[in-house]
């Protein structure tokens, strides 16, 4: 896409600096994009929220929601179950999710505003990736990080649509999106489990989180935006008809 670039960043925080210029994918392998777009795979309606107090308040207007998070690595008490992927896995039921995490929440929260805001995670790499391609010129994507630090898990993910975006003529904005395409763009799977983060999952009896991602890579074929209240899933094949102007797409321009 000629005269197209993209940025890769990390920290909630970031979006601040390019929600009015550019299209946010929001990025959280472990764990709250993964449970998202799990949520939206299981047919749940999901709900994002940036704080434990939206999430209880969100849910008392919903039938039976499932109220699912952490605050700084805990389950609150007000939440159901984890900001865990695994186990959310296991409720075979429809009841709407309400999420609310430290970090990948707050991310998409603080991209409300932008002109699109994907929620990306390994599941839906290649469907993120077509849904931006002829859609969107800037773009940044951005790890949701913890405690103020960037996570290996984010940054790979970043580095591996950038990859793909540099393949469709898209061009890095700066040098700190260079490097992290030098640094991570071929890192092997495996790396997932050497992080921080994933030293977290183990001590803290989540090592099934962990096994879910390694085993669910690029297996959805719809990416998921977030509205700005609800995560909805986008069929790639409808947006490459959008951006062809084949099927307009009322926020197309956006």
């Amino acid at each position: 896409m000629t005269g197209a670039g993209f940025a890769i960043d990390a920290l909630p925080e970031s979006a601040d600096l390019y929600r009015n210029t550019h299209a946010i994918v929001a990025i959280d392998v472990f764990r709250s994009m993964t449970v998202i777009v799990t949520g939206l795979a299981q047919g749940r309606r999901v709900f994002p929220v940036g704080s434990l107090s939206e999430a209880v308040e969100l849910g008392r207007g919903l039938e039976q929601p499932l109220l699912a998070g952490e605050q700084n690595g805990i389950k609150p008490s007000e939440c159901e179950i984890d900001n865990s992927p695994a186990e959310l896995e296991r409720r075979a039921n429809s009841r709407p999710l309400v999420l609310v995490s430290s970090a990948g929440t707050v991310l998409l929260a603080r991209a409300i505003g932008a002109s699109a805001v994907y929620v990306s995670c390994f599941r839906n790499l290649s469907a993120t990736v077509d849904a931006i391609i002829g859609r969107h010129p800037r773009v940044a994507l951005i790890g949701a990080g913890t405690r103020g630090q960037a996570r290996i898990e984010d940054q790979m993910l970043a580095a591996r649509i950038g990859q793909r975006l540099v393949q469709a003529g898209y061009q890095t904005e700066n040098a700190r999106t260079r490097a992290e395409l030098d640094r991570y763009a071929t890192t092997e799977d495996q790396r997932l489990a050497s992080g921080d983060s994933a030293a977290f999952l183990r001590s803290s009896g989540h090592h099934d989180d962990i096994d879910f991602v390694l085993t669910h890579i690029d297996d959805l074929k719809e990416a998921a935006r977030f509205d700005g209240r609800e995560a909805v899933r986008v069929e790639t094949a409808a947006v490459a008809e959008s951006a062809l102007g084949v099927a307009a797409d009322p926020e197309a321009a956006a």
